[in-house]
Formats: structure tokens, C-alpha cells, sequence
């Protein structure tokens, strides 16, 4: 209804957050006391669940491992009109929260990125920005993101984005899959800036930079391949033609001064390759017609939701 406030839900993927559960908790009810706080405990070793239970988050469990798990759970099973999603390890500002969902109503929008602004010198790791930015900038190439820091744990997202996410990353990745998500759906995106912290004492980052960095290009890759089959499939082509041409050349050249083919296992091969271009050009013409399929019915299923109000 027209002028009802809408219900907020506060998405919380924790693993070994003792140290900071309570501090997340307490600091999002003061920003937002009206909104519901979802503790998804991911298999902690510590006292994450009882802490964030005896702060009165709602608390549930998902076994399997990997943050791409726990959101999948987290937004098939919680309804909201309104879902701000953030990292358990208190390095994000509760107070940015307003701005959020007051960002997501006035446009009205789907999705919201906190972008990090590093409150201090350590807050933020070198390392880390780098491949930030670095694959921020490869999704813009293929995508057309002009996103700041796609891989921000801080979001607010609207429920019609919420339930037509697919969700099939695993781990950390799933900040990608997100974005180019909004991406090739044309959905209606913002982005305001946010404090970001250091780790309170006694907690330490999962994020594995390097082993992360790798799964999220593999995810670039893997989408890219899915979403714009015909540029994947025409540069699998482009490759495998120049290869023909240059396994070709010097069999060409030969027959020119001698009137015969001598090796012909090499012609052999350079009518392969040539053969395996056409083909993988031709597969991502037809491939190119069903993803435009599929992201057509994405759009009619995403029309069954109310914007956000």
C-alpha cells in the first residue's frame, strides 16, 4: 500500500565472528530499529550463533560451506521489501544504512553498492584494492559496470531483484555475480560512499586474495562465456583462425614454389582449425538467440514485483 513504510530485512553471513557480531547487530538496530537482523551462521568453531542470538538477531545455520551458500539460503527463505546485505566482521558503517534505503526508494532502485572509503591506512589492503579495481574494470570491458568497487560486502537491494537472483556461486564471487546480474538485466543501480574499517582485535578475514581472485575471474570468464556467447565464441574463433592461417602459410608458400603439398599433416591440421572457427562462431550465433531467450524470461519473471516504495 501507498505511503506503508516497507519491511526491512538485515542479511548477516557470518563465520568465527565473535568478536564483532554484537557490535553489528547493536549498531544496525540503532540505525534501523524497525528492521528484522538475520544472523546466518556458516559451520562457526566460536561463539558467533549464542553472541548474535543473545543480541536478538534471528540466528540460522547453513552447513554448507562458502558465502555464496549462505546468501542463496538467506534470500530464498527471508521476505522483505527492502534486503541490506553486510559482512559480519563490523568493518562496514551501520550508519551508511539510511542512506541505503533511502537511495533504493527514491529512485526507485534495485540495487545499492556501498562503496569503501577507508577509515584509516590498514583498513583497506593495497593487495586487495588492486584486485578490486582490476576486476572491476574487466566487468566494465565485457559488462558495462560502472560500478567502484564491485566486490563491496555492503548492498541494499529491493525484493523483486532479490527473488529473480539466481545465485549459483559458492563462495566470494557472489558480490560479482550480483552486479553483472543487475548488469544484463538493465535493473536500475546507485551507489553511495561508506566508511570502511579495520577489523576489530580478534578477528581475521577469510578472504584468501589470491585463491578468491582466481575463482572470481574463472566467475568472469564462466559469465561472459553465458551472458555474451557471441563475442566468447567469436574470439574462441578469432584465435583458433589465426592459428589456421599461421599452420597454413608455409603449406600455401610450399605449393606456390613446388606445385605439391609435402606436408600434408600440417594442411590437415590448418583445415581443422579453420573448420573448429567456423563451427565455434557459428555455435555462439545460436547460442547469442537462446541467452537473449532466457534473459527475456528473467525480465517477465523480475515484472511480477512491485518496485520498492
Amino acid at each position: 500500500m501507498e505511503g506503508t513504510e516497507p519491511a526491512i530485512a538485515i542479511l548477516v553471513p557470518c563465520y568465527n565472528e565473535a568478536a564483532a557480531i554484537q557490535a553489528v547487530i547493536q549498531g544496525f538496530r540503532t540505525q534501523l530499529p524497525s528492521a528484522a537482523i538475520y544472523v546466518y551462521d556458516n559451520n562457526s568453531t566460536d561463539d558467533t550463533a549464542r553472541l548474535a542470538k543473545e543480541a536478538g538477531a534471528v540466528v540460522r545455520r547453513e552447513a554448507r560451506q562458502g558465502k555464496g551458500h549462505v546468501i542463496r539460503r538467506m534470500f530464498a527463505d527471508i521476505e522483505a521489501d527492502i534486503y541490506i546485505m553486510v559482512d559480519g566482521d563490523n568493518t562496514y558503517d551501520p550508519s551508511s544504512a539510511p542512506a541505503l534505503v533511502a537511495a533504493l526508494r527514491a529512485g526507485p532502485l534495485d540495487l545499492v553498492n556501498g562503496v569503501r572509503v577507508a577509515d584509516g591506512e590498514t583498513a583497506y589492503r593495497p593487495g586487495h584494492r588492486f584486485g578490486n579495481r582490476m576486476l572491476t574494470r574487466l566487468v566494465t570491458r565485457f559488462f558495462g559496470s560502472s560500478s567502484r568497487d564491485m566486490l563491496s560486502g555492503y548492498k541494499a537491494m529491493s525484493r523483486r531483484f532479490v527473488k529473480t537472483f539466481p545465485a549459483l556461486s559458492t563462495g566470494f564471487e557472489i558480490e560479482t555475480e550480483l552486479l553483472v546480474h543487475a548488469l544484463e538485466m538493465s535493473l536500475p543501480l546507485g551507489e553511495i560512499e561508506t566508511f570502511y574499517r579495520e577489523r576489530p582485535a580478534g578477528s581475521q578475514s577469510k578472504l584468501r586474495t589470491v585463491q578468491d581472485g582466481m575463482r572470481i575471474l574463472k566467475l568472469i570468464a564462466k559469465l561472459v562465456k553465458e551472458e555474451r556467447p557471441l563475442l566468447f565464441f567469436s574470439l574462441v574463433a578469432g584465435i583458433l583462425a589465426l592459428l589456421s592461417l599461421a599452420a597454413a602459410t608455409p603449406v600455401v608458400l610450399e605449393y606456390l614454389e613446388l606445385g605439391s603439398v609435402k606436408r600434408l599433416p600440417t594442411a590437415v591440421l590448418a583445415t581443422g582449425l579453420m573448420l573448429s572457427a567456423i563451427i565455434a562462431f557459428f555455435s555462439g550465433m545460436i547460442l547469442d538467440t537462446v541467452t537473449r531467450g532466457r534473459r527475456e524470461l528473467k525480465r517477465l519473471h523480475y515484472l511480477r514485483y512491485a518496485p520498492v516504495r
